[in-house]
């Protein structure tokens, strides 16, 4: 088995995630192991997300970096509940207002609930208060408010990092290193799952989102294609509910398939694969090679294993060998870790953001059009 060497990766290929803007590479990024000079003042406002109190616990681990202001929950039931939250102990709890007027405040995690549809009038306010912000995926519903909402970061010059944590992940990042340099030649095939068994109660809350699955799950796969190919040319969504014993009306199975001239990617997601977290994967086949992440990630369950993938070659390329052979990487320092170091160093001006705006305005664009909404529409709209 072939170990790769994490710095290795951060210092010579894709550090900060190689990522496609309007179909061309990024120059790569390099992440120095030096923590940041001096701390930066965040705030979370929020904490309906999945991944609300996690990203809380990551920024308080992340102490070297992040000195953590306070936390704002518009929601009064939903701070009463959350204020057991270990991840919240001690913290400061107050209101928007006060928590943007808090002196020396210089970013935000917006954690609202996807289905929050002041997500973007939230994020709106923190951009004009000139906070740079992390906003956990996906954008809101509506294309125009998200897309207004990042030309008005742009024009500040701020950064808006979108909460894909799959961006960070290293066998993802050798994945695209792979692409980037030719090493699978012509890539004819990308195939992406993320998939799950869900209760009833997770069910109901997915049946209000357009594309059911496909709009919560989907839009990390559409990341990571959309970074490994660029714009389609054309979506195509297969949308099927495959229960109907639960009394719920939702796209629970859902298949994407993304048109490029030479290459077909498709995306499936689903509410109903037993040990789905097994299965999650990122496969990309070229007439030169192929590699297989399956499963994406391990440390959610099994924080002590290294993270693999399968990697085929038609030729020798760097380290590598002819044929097929298992890559090995360091386990994970958490799950977000590394996407929030990496925010810390864009806003200290210390490298430059490698997902910038237009990348995700593309992939907002991509999912809801995959999800069956025309640009601008919300299911307030």
């Amino acid at each position: 088995m072939n170990t790769f060497n994490r710095r290795h990766l951060l210092g010579t290929a894709v550090g900060a995630g190689a990522a496609v803007a309007a179909g061309r590479w990024l120059e790569p990024t390099l992440i120095a192991a030096d923590s940041p000079r001096q701390r930066i003042k965040i705030g979370q406002i929020g904490t309906g997300h999945e991944h609300a109190s996690a990203k809380m616990s990551t920024l308080r681990k992340l102490s070297d970096h992040y000195e953590v202001v306070g936390i704002a929950e518009p929601d009064p039931e939903l701070r009463k509940s959350r204020e057991k939250d270990p991840a919240y102990r001690d913290l400061t709890w107050m209101t928007e207002a006060q928590l943007l007027d808090t002196k020396g405040l210089q970013a935000v995690a917006v954690e609202v609930s996807s289905a929050d549809d002041r997500i973007m009038d939230i994020t709106g306010r923190c951009i004009e208060a000139g906070m740079h912000v992390h906003l956990d995926k996906p954008g809101g519903e509506s294309f125009s408010a998200f897309k207004k909402v990042l030309d008005e970061a742009g024009r500040r010059k701020l950064a808006v990092q979108l909460g894909y944590m799959y961006r960070n992940n290293p066998a993802v990042q050798f994945c695209q290193r792979a692409v980037r340099e030719g090493w699978l030649g012509q890539v004819f095939e990308v195939h992406c799952v993320m998939s799950v068994a869900h209760p009833l109660d997770y069910r109901k809350y997915l049946a209000q989102f357009p594309g059911g699955t496909m709009f919560i799950f989907a839009c990390h796969l559409i990341d990571l294609v959309v970074s490994l190919m660029g714009k389609p040319d054309r979506i195509v969504s297969f949308p099927r509910q495959t229960r109907t014993d639960v009394g719920v009306e939702m796209c629970d199975n859902g298949l994407i398939v993304f048109e490029y001239p030479k290459t077909t990617a498709t995306i499936r997601t689903a509410s109903l694969e037993i040990e789905g977290y097994q299965r999650r994967q990122l496969v990309v086949c070229g007439d030169q090679g192929t590699v297989d992440i399956r499963p994406l990630e391990k440390f959610v369950a099994h924080a002590a294993e290294p993270l693999t993938l399968r990697l085929a070659l038609a030729q020798a390329r760097d380290s590598y060998k002819k044929g097929y052979q298992e890559v090995s990487f360091p386990p994970s320092p958490g799950r977000y870790d590394e996407q929030l170091i990496e925010l810390a160093r864009i806003i200290h001006g210390e490298i430059e953001n490698p997902y910038p705006l237009q990348h995700e305005l593309l992939v907002q664009e991509c999912l809801l059009n995959a999800c069956g909404c025309e640009l601008g529409c919300s299911s307030g709209e």
